[in-house]
């Protein structure tokens, strides 16, 4: 199904394996949040974790990137990268 709606929400960190830890504990949350309005994808490569959010509309994209968001934001700080 194609989505009207995308963004791509990239982190970039200092070390592969800080991004392996964010992008490991990501992996879980792909597809059991989605819904009928939107979709995301997580990937890595090398030192970068990117994020990338389908939406049928905006008011469902501006969620998924909040969603998002915050999961990155925990996945930081359970894996001890916010600071």
């Amino acid at each position: 199904m194609t989505r009207a709606h995308e963004t791509v929400l990239s982190f970039t960190y200092s070390s592969e394996r800080r991004a392996r830890v964010v992008a490991d504990a990501l992996g879980p949350e792909v597809g059991e949040i989605d819904d009928a309005r939107s979709t995301a994808t997580v990937d890595r490569e090398g030192d970068a974790v990117r994020v990338r959010v389908l939406a049928d509309d905006l008011v469902a994209l501006r969620a998924g990137v909040n969603s998002w968001s915050r999961l990155v934001a925990v996945a930081e700080r359970v894996g001890g990268l916010d600071g």
